[in-house]
């Protein structure tokens, strides 16, 4: 049996066309920029320390939106703008990707039990597209509509998984049943 996917780029790949497919045809959304975008954060957070990127000043890993809000604030400018990203980033991904993950992660004993993801995900995304001088006036553009459109891009995001579910879960023969 040969893999579905074996590199970075057929990742890549898998995800561009899953989400185009999703999005273009399922959705009825065309709108390549915010496509690719969703695509390539699904690549990103396929690593776990992409997930959980951002650092404080004292290089401590921030693994909360709390956290990372207050983060947020102590910085300027340009760090301050990517934080904001990343929050949004988050929040739509455990929202659209892993809904079942918020339970944990909005557990009553961590900072994030009162935050509302997407809320907080469409505030932060058009916080990050008010910086939009250059490099960043394209991708303002597209975090606009990702602020403008957080639900249905989450909406979205749930359907890729259960597409990416549905591939055949092929192994090397070689595997026996009690390798899995």
């Amino acid at each position: 049996m040969t893999r579905v996917v074996s590199g970075a780029d057929q990742l890549k790949r898998l995800f561009a066309a899953m989400t185009e497919h999703t999005f273009q045809v399922e959705l009825g959304v065309a709108d390549p920029p915010l496509v690719d975008y969703l695509a390539e954060l699904l690549v990103r957070f396929v690593r776990m320390e992409s997930i959980f990127s951002p650092r404080d000043i004292e290089g401590r890993r921030l693994e909360e939106v709390a956290d990372m809000l207050l983060e947020a604030e102590q910085r300027q400018a340009n760090p301050r703008r990517e934080i904001h990203r990343h929050i949004g980033d988050f929040t739509l991904f455990w929202t659209g990707v892993y809904p079942e993950a918020l339970k944990r992660l909005k557990h009553w004993e961590r900072k994030d039990s009162a935050i509302d993801y997407r809320e907080q995900g469409k505030r932060s995304y058009y916080i990050a597209s008010t910086f939009d001088e250059e490099p960043y006036r394209q991708e303002a553009h597209v975090l606009r509509r990702l602020s403008d459109h957080f639900e249905l891009c989450s909406a979205g995001l749930r359907h890729v998984r259960r597409e990416w579910e549905r591939l055949p879960d092929e192994r090397p023969s070689s595997w026996s049943a009690d390798q899995n």
